[in-house]
């Protein structure tokens, strides 16, 4: 039997665990993510009564399962913090993330939500590929699908996710800058949806960025909401821009197709192989490229509507449902292995031993 960590909160990461929550029929522990700090020697004890494989939902959970010392499922959902710093890191932030990697590293299996990350997680961190199985994020067609709702008066550009360094929001923003100079334009205004992220100071980059930039008052900012209200603004939107540098997979692309909302998304990391060929790929670094694509798509009736056939066809293959029963065939891999292993011998290779710490830190 398997153990699922279930997380409270409300980003992709979490959206992913409570769909599993939801569908799989396993015994579900539920946490705080942000709050293992104080919940996390409760969750050790908690694990250590059950007795059981866990599957950790996500890469943050190395201290916990480090301390646990139970044979372990891994999701991975990215490495950008392991691989690819956009900030400092604070010295215990840092050693956070060093047991972080070796958990992974230890674990009897990971689950990766993209071949993208498998493929990190075979360069950075070195882990042989039979330890790894991709199974896709999926997408909940009840509740994302086209909605004749209007949430705004003016055409609008959409933007959902937060203001991260590797979310690329600050290119986007001079992408805008760009396009207004055209009279055809004059009325377009750019929405945000999705909070700041993990700092505040992201949101004052952010505004910063737009005061130098002259955009006051063309910028929306709409923070958390539900999902139905999400799928409104995907559904009015005349396009969704999401040129982020890093994604692991990224939910929102997958989110806007099944809306009928058209994608615009970078041709980097994961993007390409969720997107397929019903999304327009740019370079995300290329601030003229991007504005071109935001242009074209507002202009070029046929290829809008042949993007948003295309985009209903590509969401409809991914679903919970799918990723479900996929985890649950790598539920029963694990236990089967770990039957005829035994628990006290790991099939993975444990390594990182300078970070077999129970030390609890703040979770990333």
């Amino acid at each position: 039997m398997t153990i699922l960590i279930c997380t409270t909160e409300n980003s992709g990461i979490d959206r992913y665990s409570q769909e599993l929550a939801r569908l799989l029929p396993v015994t579900t522990v539920r946490t705080g993510r942000y709050k293992l700090e104080m919940d996390g020697r409760w969750l050790i004890d908690r694990l250590k009564t059950l007795d059981e494989t866990v599957h950790y939902t996500n890469q943050h959970f190395g201290r916990i399962s480090i301390c646990a010392g139970l044979p372990s499922i891994v999701t991975v959902h990215d490495l950008e913090r392991i691989c690819f710093p956009f900030s400092n890191q604070e010295p215990l932030e840092e050693a956070s993330l060093k047991i972080d990697a070796a958990a992974i590293r230890k674990a009897d299996h990971i689950v990766s939500v993209s071949e993208n990350t498998k493929k990190d997680l075979m360069r950075y961190l070195k882990i042989p590929e039979e330890k790894i199985t991709v199974v896709y994020n999926g997408v909940d067609h009840s509740v994302f699908k086209p909605n004749t709702q209007a949430v705004a008066s003016f055409p609008y550009i959409l933007y959902v996710g937060s203001e991260r360094p590797r979310k690329n929001l600050e290119r986007l923003l001079e992408a805008f800058v760009l396009l207004k100079k055209s009279s055809d334009f004059a009325d377009l205004k750019l929405i945000k949806v999705g909070s700041p992220g993990r700092s505040a100071a992201f949101r004052q980059t952010t505004l910063q960025k737009i005061k130098e930039l002259g955009l006051d008052g063309e910028v929306i900012f709409v923070d958390q909401i539900t999902d139905e209200r999400l799928v409104e603004y995907y559904s009015s939107a005349r396009v969704l821009v999401y040129p982020s540098l890093y994604e692991g997979f990224g939910l929102p692309v997958l989110e806007a197709m099944a809306c009928g909302c058209p994608v615009i998304t970078s041709n980097v990391s994961s993007l390409p192989e969720v997107a397929g060929d019903a999304a327009f790929l740019v370079n995300p670094y290329d601030i003229r490229d991007i504005c071109g694509a935001i242009a074209r798509l507002l202009t070029d009736n046929r290829l809008r509507d042949e993007l948003i056939a295309r985009g209903k066809v590509r969401s409809r293959i991914f679903s919970w449902a799918k990723t479900a029963e996929e985890t649950l065939n790598v539920y029963h891999q694990v236990e089967q292995s770990i039957e005829r292993h035994g628990k006290d011998s790991p099939t993975g290779q444990s390594s990182g031993g300078e970070y077999q710490s129970c030390q609890l830190s703040k979770a990333q």
